[in-house]
């Protein structure tokens, strides 16, 4: 099994079961800035992106996460993409853990700055990539769908409600590209020869 399809499958199993059997694997799981050095919470960086808010959530998601992690994969090897996803999972938390250290009540998951982090990892790889979402009847070009995926996320957050950590989103985009930069430099000349050429 490649680690990519591990990934998705422990998501979809975990949030599943946390959202209609268990609903205390959400609670434990949830990434709370203010406890997290306070209790001790450190595992919460890591297992609050394995849960979600609820069902549109986690296929959005997994959604986004099936179109792009393998080939990415493929593209960087299993060990590398499992660094990728980690990377993006902590890294994207790191500004919320700024963000919120000071508020006890506030607590977010969701696998949004990972996945944000594969996606933009995989346009640096294959910037011409489209995708064929419906109902709309046109592909769309994987930048374009970065681009809206982000402006999304930033609205959102705007109108923060819920738990969703759409913060996360920035943050793990920026560490899917900055990953790819010190892990394969050559991947952006090969992206820019391919812009020009």
């Amino acid at each position: 099994m490649s680690i990519s399809l591990l990934f998705l499958v422990v998501m979809v199993a975990v949030s599943l079961a946390g959202l209609y059997a268990s609903p205390r694997i959400i609670e434990r799981s949830l990434f709370r800035p203010y406890w997290f050095l306070r209790r001790r919470q450190y595992e919460t960086i890591v297992t609050s992106g394995f849960v979600h808010a609820d069902l549109p959530h986690l296929l959005f998601n997994a959604f986004t996460f099936f179109f792009f992690a393998f080939q990415v994969e493929r593209q960087i090897g299993s060990a590398r993409f499992a660094a990728l996803y980690l990377f993006g999972l902590v890294a994207s938390d790191i500004g919320t853990y700024f963000n919120h250290r000071n508020d006890q009540n506030y607590a977010s998951l969701g696998a949004s700055g990972a996945i944000s982090a594969v996606l933009f990892a995989s346009i640096v790889y294959f910037p011409w990539q489209k995708l064929i979402i419906l109902p709309i009847p046109i592909p769309i070009p994987a930048p374009l769908f970065a681009i809206g995926y982000v402006a999304y996320s930033w609205y959102a957050g705007r109108q923060a409600r819920g738990r969703i950590n759409h913060d996360a989103h920035l943050g793990g985009a920026l560490a899917g590209l900055v990953f790819v930069l010190f892990t394969d430099p050559g991947a952006y000349s090969n992206l820019l020869g391919s812009i020009a050429g």
